[in-house]
């Protein structure tokens, strides 16, 4: 079942979604001093491509650093991807086969706004079970 909501998510709305993030990680990436969020957004892109049997987990061990550079972020990128899962997922929702489609959108609405300090794991790694 995964790899089909994978598939339909991947055709719908998976590419745009992982090309604007894309777009914000090539920014980042020129702008030197922003090279890290950067590689967070192409992390991120990978997991909007295909987001079903994964989930995003909070490392512990992530301090000021990242809480400051989610604040830069939030700013610069943050609400403009994040208003474009809502907008996403709000779309999908206006079919029930797109439902699940839609709320996977609006779970990514947290990491778009606060990515770092934040891990993208298999579901099966941390023993969930969907």
């Amino acid at each position: 079942m995964r790899f089909v909501l994978n598939v339909i998510w991947l055709l719908l709305c998976g590419i745009w979604m992982a090309i604007g993030y894309a777009v914000a990680g090539v920014i980042c990436c020129i702008l030197i001093v922003t090279i890290p969020f950067g590689i967070a957004s192409f992390r991120i892109a990978a997991y909007a491509l295909w987001p079903f049997g994964r989930t995003v987990i909070r490392q512990p061990t992530a301090g000021f650093w990242s809480g400051l550079g989610n604040v830069i972020w939030l700013v610069v990128a943050g609400i403009w991807l994040a208003i474009g899962h809502v907008i996403t997922g709000a779309l999908m929702c206006l079919t029930i086969i797109g439902i699940p489609l839609g709320i996977a959108s609006f779970k990514m609405v947290p990491i778009s706004l606060l990515p770092l300090g934040r891990q993208i794991v298999d579901i099966d790694e941390v023993g969930l079970v969907r």
